[in-house]
């Protein structure tokens, strides 16, 4: 969601497929996951336009890290997926949900550690053309978001959220009768997310990796205090310091656990069953790829 340095770049890309194969549906999580490398790769160039010398290399560190992350993470995201299935299909608290949140979070903050090195490689390689082109694509991230986000009334971006849970939940439990409609309605209604606090946060994230990218630039820094440097940004956004954004995540959150609880705990057993045969599913998905080593 926040934009990211390119060590943590490396690593949302990952995460958001691990996150799509536990909490949602994506029928071509193999197929996605196997191209990474190359699906990063085009993400990565329309952020920051490589050159001649940094392609290979940022092509052959990408390859690499979904190698160590096929060997050493995919395994732990199979526990987690198992253990998912144990809950299913009884009733579930908030606090189950904010534990196993924590846990994925842990794996996903795993990655972004281990391509601290190459991003440092990277990071420390860019021309101030370059850190413009980054600056470019963030104006113009921003105002797509300005535009389907905070030029638009509450209730017409409550509805896009209230279609996207609804999608998301529909995939994992099948269709949701009336009285689940209405409670997912009430749980955006009365949310507090706010897409102006996020945009802030954003636009304050992107600063911060700009002055830090163009300080490269200027001081020269060895790579040591570069990774030590980009390693605090990564901690930082992943766990803000006390203070009003801090507060909202925390917000976020425990509201995301107490609903995604509340819905469940309206499921039927038949809603439940099919939420087992999806986290079977991703299990199954997930094994193949664990094995295709």
């Amino acid at each position: 969601m926040l934009s990211r340095l390119r060590c943590f770049w490396l690593a949302r890309i990952i995460g958001a497929l691990l996150v799509a194969a536990v909490l949602a549906s994506c029928s071509a999580v193999k197929l996605a996951y196997n191209n990474l490398p190359e699906l990063s790769y085009w993400w990565l160039d329309s952020y920051l336009d490589f050159d001649g010398a940094q392609m290979p290399r940022v092509r052959d560190e990408l390859a690499s890290l979904l190698a160590w992350h096929r060997r050493s993470e995919l395994p732990k995201i199979t526990a987690l997926l198992r253990e998912a299935q144990a809950l299913a299909p009884g009733d579930i608290t908030p606090r189950q949900v904010c534990d196993f949140v924590d846990r994925i979070r842990e794996r996903l903050l795993v990655v972004a550690v281990q391509a601290e090195g190459p991003g440092t490689e990277l990071a420390l390689s860019l021309s101030p053309a370059q850190v413009d082109q980054l600056d470019h694509k963030y104006a113009k991230n921003n105002a797509e978001y300005r535009k389907e986000w905070l030029e638009r009334a509450p209730a017409r971006w409550k509805e896009r959220r209230y279609e996207r849970f609804l999608d998301r939940h529909e995939d994992f439990y099948g269709p949701l009768d009336a009285a689940q409609r209405e409670l997912l309605k009430r749980q955006v209604a009365q949310s507090v997310f706010d897409p102006r606090a996020l945009d802030r946060e954003r636009r304050a994230r992107q600063q911060e990796a700009l002055a830090l990218l163009r300080g490269f630039q200027s001081r020269r820094p060895p790579p040591a205090e570069a990774r030590a440097a980009i390693h605090a940004y990564v901690q930082r956004v992943a766990d803000p310091p006390p203070g009003p954004w801090r507060e909202q995540q925390q917000a976020l959150q425990e509201e995301g656990c107490r609903h995604l609880a509340a819905l469940h705990n309206s499921t039927t057993p038949r809603q439940r069953e099919q939420a087992v045969r999806r986290l079977q599913a991703y299990e199954r998905d997930l094994g193949d790829l664990a094995a295709a080593l």
